[in-house]
């Protein structure tokens, strides 16, 4: 079975999805520009479609079969990620402890560095236990837009 690829041009670069009928291998960013995919693999097309929605502000879930390539500790870690709620965050403490070893922290986040499906396993939505933008493989400018797009302050005015 070959992988097939993708890519969508975001709000925050360009989209490089791949994945085959198993289902979604990974989303990451590129910071060259490559025009939107005119033909979609079958099966990237319900992935390119959520993430189209997603960045247009329509969709705070997805509904999609991941085949993500890694370790059973990192799988572990990726499964841990799809639990935190879109517009939440947690840290990496609070992950490590949920996982069951909270001096594990190192190895939490070492995971989820090399998660392959960005944005549909939410690991830009894990920061420092003291509030700070810690990593994101795809760059810390990219996991602030991320944070924001998904919780936006609305401001009120003062008069």
């Amino acid at each position: 079975m070959t992988n097939e690829t993708a890519f969508l041009e975001t709000p925050i670069g360009t989209a490089k999805i791949v994945g085959d009928e198993n289902g979604i291998q990974s989303v990451t960013f590129l910071d060259e520009k490559i025009p939107t995919s005119i033909e979609i693999a079958p099966c990237l097309q319900e992935c390119v479609s959520q993430l189209t929605d997603y960045f247009e502000g329509k969709r705070t879930e997805f509904e999609l079969t991941l085949h993500p390539k890694g370790t059973y500790f990192q799988g572990k870690v990726w499964k841990s990620l799809l639990q935190i709620p879109f517009g939440k965050t947690t840290s990496y403490l609070e992950q490590s402890t949920l996982l069951g070893d909270p001096k594990a922290i190192r190895a939490v986040a070492s995971a989820n560095g090399k998660n392959p499906i960005l944005i549909i396993i939410p690991c830009h939505r894990v920061i420092g236990s003291d509030g700070s933008f810690t990593g994101f493989s795809a760059g810390i400018w990219r996991k602030k837009w991320l944070l924001a797009h998904e919780n936006p302050v609305k401001q009120e005015t003062l008069f």
